[in-house]
């Protein structure tokens, strides 16, 4: 099985957004932009948002195991992928590629 690098590319926040709908978060979203994470075997990293996996899961299996051309010719690398996590108030945008 490959390595699979996970990178927090971009996190947006619509204050708007909580504003008007969320509740008070007691803990907000630990990520950072830059932030590495390496994922064996198709498994959640130590450390990673089990939220954000949710998402993120099914594409790092099949990277894992060498699949990839997501979507067709979405991607310039076809052995990666660029998703967001499902939180609509702060989506992260995490950038995911096959390692050695």
């Amino acid at each position: 099985m490959n390595k699979v690098k996970i990178t927090v590319m971009r996190i947006t926040t619509y204050p708007d957004l909580i504003k008007k709908y969320e509740l008070p978060q007691v803990l907000p979203c630990p990520l950072k932009e830059g932030m590495e994470f390496i994922s064996f075997n198709g498994e959640i990293p130590a450390g990673f948002c089990s939220n954000a996996w949710e998402t993120l899961e099914p594409f790092v299996r099949a990277l894992a195991k060498g699949e990839g051309h997501f979507y067709g010719e979405w991607m310039k690398n076809p052995y990666s992928a660029l998703l967001s996590c499902n939180d609509g108030f702060r989506p992260v945008s995490f950038y995911l590629k096959i390692i050695e």
